[in-house]
Parts: structure tokens; C-alpha cells; sequence
């Protein structure tokens, strides 16, 4: 009987929801994501809450303050950004992997495009890796909550890509080899530690920034590298900035440790583990966007299947927690 009033109620209120005009949708997302006129959020809280809204949401690096965070907070500043990396609240790196590296095979997105975000035809297209990973400015890259870090990178199935190292030029290889044996290092460190000219180390850096392998204590690190004249040192007077930012270079995460000899392995652990990381996906999705559907995963290049998440949104709503 309880189950039969259950199914009825979700019937009655499914049939309340009306579809609306894809005009009345765009008007909804620029008032959700703080885009229309008044909603804008002002200061470093609101810089936060739009950071925890767009998580996970990949976009190009030397875009990503003037296209996206400007538009959202009021008289926006680059300093609040690097405030809060700083203080350990956020972090920022790519978490899809690049398209030299293996797919992932926990969770399976949908199909590549014929192109990446970086330009490279993925490997499945054209059946070889490409030769090298190359810097670009199209980099896509994401700001997230460090405490959230942890199923990001489990959704992005980056444990299961390993590192390729094959597909890095010898600068980069050497400063990831300082990296993983150093810990967090500044540049002057790792010039010191690879033997080799500050402008290689740079190059070394930015390409294991597009690999999604390092990033940096603060968001200054990645605009030092982007911005063309800052790299050559050029601007006099109030213009002028260091060349290199102040902060420390990392490794964007570890690869989990192996078993030890003789511990019982939990079989049932791994698939309650991955339904959990597609329910934390679906809760953000809904965050971001208010309203889900399918066609949105053409634009999350973290997302799991469509089929994974509908199970995860109809849990949710079986619980009264969102409308189907």
C-alpha cells in the first residue's frame, strides 16, 4: 500500500510540471548562474559561491577571470581569487585527462567530438596518440573546493589513466621527476633541482599544467604563464609585474597507494564508492544548472553516462529531494 501511494504521488506530481520555451530557459540560467541584471554577488563570499556552483565545468584558462568570473561578481578583483587559493579553500588544474593519456574506464562519458578542447584529435579517432602534449592557451582548466577535490578527480577516473610520461617533452619530465620526489617546490627551486634555464622550466610547467598533472598554490602561477609579455618581462612603471609568481608548484594529485600484502580486498567497497561519486555529480550538476537534461553533457567533460546519473536523479527524487 505504501509503496503503491508512493508511486502514485510522484505520478501526480510529475504531471505538474509543464514544459517551457527554450527562451524561458536561457532567461532561468542567467538569473541561476548570476548573470542577469541584480543577481550578481559582490566580494570573495560571493566569488566562493560562484566557484561552488561552477566546479568541475572546464573552460579555457586565459578566459576563465574576464569571461566568466567578471560577469558574476560585481567589480570583480584577480586578488580574490588568489586570496582564496591561498588560503587553501580552493584549487584550480585540469582533472579531464588529456587525450594522450588512456581514457578512463570507471566512469564512461559520452562520445569524444571530433576535436578536444585543446585542438588534438582524441587517440580513439584516429587510432595513435598524439606525439606530444603542446601548450595552449585553450587549456581547459576548473576552479574547485579543495575539500571537494577528492570525488572530482575520482569522477574524472584519473587514477585509472596512470601518467604517460611518453607523451611529455624532457623539460616537463624533469620537473614532474623534481616534483614527485620534491613535493611542492617554487620555480627558483626546481630550476635549481632540473639544472635547466628558468624559461625551460616554465615551458616544462605549462605543459604538465595543459597534461593536468601540476598546479600551484595560486591562480598568479597560471596567469604568469598564459599572459605573453609577463613570460618576456615586458611593462615599465605600475605595469611592470615579477615575471614569476611568488607561489609553489605541486602535483595536482597522488596515486593511490598500493594494497598491502595480506589485507583483505573489499569487492563491495569500489561500486558503492563509484555510485557515490555519481550522486555528488548529479547534486552539482543540479547546482550548476537548475534544470538537467541529457544534452547537457555535451557541455561536462567530467560527467558520467546518462543512464548512471538518471539513477542517481531519480534516488533523489524517490527521497522528495528534487522533481522529476
Amino acid at each position: 500500500m505504501l509503496a503503491r501511494i508512493h508511486r502514485l504521488t510522484l505520478g501526480r506530481l510529475r504531471r505538474e510540471i509543464e514544459p517551457v520555451s527554450s527562451a524561458d530557459l536561457v532567461r532561468f540560467l542567467h538569473r541561476w548562474q548570476h548573470l542577469a541584471p541584480g543577481t550578481t554577488l559582490h566580494g570573495t563570499d560571493g566569488l566562493l559561491q560562484i566557484l561552488r556552483q561552477l566546479q568541475g565545468y572546464e573552460i579555457s584558462g586565459a578566459s576563465l577571470e574576464r569571461e566568466v568570473l567578471a560577469r558574476r561578481v560585481s567589480r570583480y578583483d584577480p586578488e580574490m581569487l588568489d586570496r582564496l587559493c591561498l588560503s587553501g579553500e580552493v584549487m584550480w588544474g585540469r582533472l579531464s585527462p588529456h587525450p594522450a593519456f588512456k581514457s578512463p574506464a570507471t566512469l564512461t562519458s559520452p562520445p569524444p567530438p571530433s576535436r578536444t578542447a585543446d585542438g588534438e584529435v582524441p587517440a580513439a579517432t584516429t587510432g595513435a596518440r598524439p606525439k606530444r602534449i603542446r601548450p595552449t592557451r585553450v587549456a581547459p582548466v576548473t576552479v574547485f573546493l579543495r575539500a571537494d577535490a577528492d570525488w572530482l578527480l575520482a569522477c574524472a577516473g584519473r587514477r585509472e589513466t596512470g601518467r604517460d610520461t611518453a607523451a611529455l617533452s624532457h623539460p616537463a619530465r624533469e620537473v614532474l621527476d623534481a616534483l614527485t620526489a620534491r613535493g611542492a617546490s617554487f620555480l627558483a627551486e626546481l630550476v635549481r633541482a632540473t639544472g635547466r634555464l628558468a624559461s625551460e622550466v616554465e615551458d616544462g610547467l605549462w605543459e604538465l599544467v595543459v597534461a593536468g598533472l601540476v598546479t600551484a598554490d595560486g591562480f598568479d602561477n597560471l596567469r604568469a604563464l598564459v599572459d605573453p609579455k609577463r613570460r618576456r618581462g615586458e611593462g615599465r612603471g605600475r605595469a611592470a609585474r615579477p615575471r614569476h609568481a611568488a607561489g609553489r608548484w605541486a602535483l595536482l594529485d597522488e596515486p593511490d597507494l598500493p594494497q598491502p600484502a595480506g589485507e583483505p580486498v573489499d569487492a563491495a567497497a569500489a561500486p558503492a564508492r563509484h555510485d557515490q561519486v555519481v550522486a555528488r555529480f548529479a547534486s552539482q550538476m543540479l547546482d550548476r544548472w537548475g534544470v538537467v537534461f541529457r544534452d547537457l553533457l555535451a557541455r561536462e567533460t567530467l560527467a558520467p553516462s546518462w543512464r548512471e546519473l538518471l539513477a542517481a536523479l531519480r534516488r533523489m527524487e524517490a527521497r522528495g529531494e528534487i522533481r522529476g
